[in-house]
Order: C-alpha cells, then sequence, then structure tokens
C-alpha cells in the first residue's frame, strides 16, 4: 500500500525545491539586467576628455589677473610671466556625458614621447598631488572647451620642477582629474605639451587614462 503521506511529503518538498531553483534564477536574471541597465547609464553619462582638432576654434583663455593665453586648436599653452607660470589645454569631450573638472596637476615628463614601454607602465597618480579647479570648468558632449591652471607661489612645492619644463629644459605633463554631471565615474587623463615642428604653438598629446571609480579596461 503506498504511503501517501511520505508521497505527500516528497512532493512538496520537490515544489519547494522547484520553486526555490525558479526563484534563485530570477534573482541572478534581475540582477544581471540590473547590471547592464546600470553599464548602460553610466555609458550615456561618461565624458572622455580629449584633445580638440586642429580645425576647432582658438581658445582665448583670461586669468584672474587677466593675463591671457591663446590657444589653437589640438593645442597647448605655456608662459611665464612676472613670476607666475600659466598652463591651459584646448580640448574636447570626445564621450556621451558633460565633462566635469576636478583637479589637475603639472609635472615634468620624466622620459620622452618616443619610449612607448615606458609610458604603458605609468602609475596613475596620487589624488592628494592634484590642485582643486578654482574654477567649475565643463564641456559638453561633443563640443569643444579648454582648461586652465597657474602656479604663482615660488615656494610651492612643484614650482621649480615645472618651472624648468617650462623653460625648455623637459617635456611638461598636465594630469586632469574630471567626472561625470553627477560627480561620478572620475577619470585621471594625462596630457603631454611638446613643440610641434612647423606648426606654430605647442601641441597637446594624450598618453594615458586611469579609471579612478571603476577598474581600468587594460
Amino acid at each position: 500500500m503506498a504511503d501517501w503521506v511520505t508521497i505527500s511529503s516528497l512532493a512538496t518538498a520537490g515544489g519547494t525545491l522547484v520553486l526555490a531553483v525558479a526563484t534563485f534564477s530570477s534573482v541572478r536574471s534581475a540582477n544581471r539586467s540590473a547590471r547592464v541597465a546600470e553599464r548602460s547609464l553610466l555609458a550615456g553619462l561618461r565624458p572622455i576628455l580629449i584633445p580638440s582638432r586642429e580645425q576647432d576654434p582658438v581658445e582665448r583663455i583670461r586669468f584672474g589677473d587677466q593675463y591671457i593665453l591663446t590657444v589653437p586648436g589640438h593645442g597647448g599653452a605655456v608662459e611665464e610671466h612676472e613670476g607666475n607660470i600659466y598652463m591651459a589645454l584646448a580640448l574636447r569631450n570626445g564621450g556621451t556625458g558633460l565633462a566635469v573638472l576636478h583637479g589637475w596637476r603639472a609635472s615634468p615628463r620624466p622620459y620622452s614621447l618616443s619610449d612607448p614601454g615606458q609610458a604603458r607602465n605609468e602609475p596613475p597618480p596620487d589624488l592628494s598631488e592634484f590642485r582643486e579647479q578654482q574654477l567649475d570648468l565643463y564641456i559638453p558632449a561633443g563640443e569643444t572647451g579648454y582648461w586652465q591652471g597657474a602656479l604663482r607661489d615660488p615656494q610651492a612645492p612643484d614650482y621649480a620642477a615645472v618651472q624648468k619644463a617650462v623653460r625648455g629644459e623637459k617635456l611638461l605633463q598636465i594630469d586632469l582629474l574630471y567626472g561625470d554631471n553627477e560627480g561620478g565615474q572620475r577619470t585621471i587623463v594625462r596630457f603631454v605639451i611638446s613643440d610641434w615642428p612647423g606648426v606654430e604653438g605647442e601641441r597637446a598629446y594624450t598618453t594615458r587614462y586611469w579609471n579612478v571609480d571603476r577598474e581600468d579596461p587594460r
């Protein structure tokens, strides 16, 4: 004779197991869908700062003391005047989100642009070394803009090193810390300013990008 109590218990247990498996699969699928949606949303907000193009408009950048730098497309400018060091970059936002600049740091380039191995192994700069932007600078998606910064205190730790680079002893590299308009997806991009044979002014190049709030793609 069939033991209906046992059969009923096994049937209940089997149903519970099937329900648990279905629930687990549903939760995994929902989590996966949520992650995909989040990545899509972040990608839509993500800015990517690159040098502007040669045909982009010239940027005339005025500092608080009324000093003006003129920067052509794809260019950078660095000038020393009355003990102050003025720096600027012409930028383009190649991403799909608004770029907001948070901070910057300038330093001499420790090696040349012709050494790709060294550039590939560059460590990311420490966030504590960045100077905060005094002005909120932003660049809309697909549009051009600029960055500006100045060193005015000869006693600042980085002043003497940057001054030597400005006077031609080494190339100057500028790291920009920026993010999206929500304050997230922070990224560091490294620009190098150098002469370009046969072209008036100096050119700006990107050598590395580092993600601050997410893993690097490399």
